[in-house]
């Protein structure tokens, strides 16, 4: 399954920072950065739920915001990218 991951974390206090490091190192785990704070994950059904409840146990649910977007398979390769953009190897290996 393809997953759009979108974030925005309150950073305006050290423990915000601290979370917004968690989440993005978090992601990083099972996805390509794609922008600043979104990532593009290839996964499977069971990777998705692990994601996800990570995730949920990371954020300040009153300030911060993540956004899950389940994507049609072969969205990430129909992509149009504009500017300065690089096309991630999804369905390569993803070494960290």
């Amino acid at each position: 399954m393809e997953l759009l991951v979108t974030y925005d974390i309150d950073t305006t206090t050290p423990q915000g920072e601290r979370r917004l490091r968690r989440v993005a190192n978090t992601c990083e785990g099972y996805g390509h950065r794609v922008q600043k704070s979104v990532f593009e994950v290839v996964c499977t059904p069971a990777q998705r739920l692990t994601l996800q409840a990570t995730l949920n146990d990371l954020i300040d649910h009153a300030t911060d915001s993540i956004r899950i977007y389940h994507l049609d398979r072969g969205t990430f390769a129909s992509t149009v990218h504009l500017g300065n953009a690089h096309t991630p190897p999804h369905h390569g290996p993803l070494i960290l």
